[in-house]
């Protein structure tokens, strides 16, 4: 089981770049970058929500469930 982070899809759905996201919620493109690659181990819910009001989305837009298939045991 895993989080799957589709924060790209959502910046190229508004047609916003990371660094203007960044600028929008106080966040380093750095920060960023480590959440939309899915390198973070968690994400705190204040961040979430800057996120998701700025890209006018909700947090199930932004973070997927992923089943493991068997391969993957």
């Amino acid at each position: 089981m895993k989080i799957v982070v589709n924060l790209d899809v959502m910046l190229a759905k508004r047609k916003m770049r990371l660094k203007e996201l960044a600028a929008a919620i106080g966040l380093t493109e750095q920060a960023l970058s480590t959440i939309k690659t899915n390198k973070v181990k968690g994400v705190r819910f204040a961040t979430l929500a800057k996120i998701c009001q700025v890209l006018e989305c909700q947090p199930g837009d932004i973070l997927e469930f992923v089943q493991d298939t068997p391969d993957e045991d």
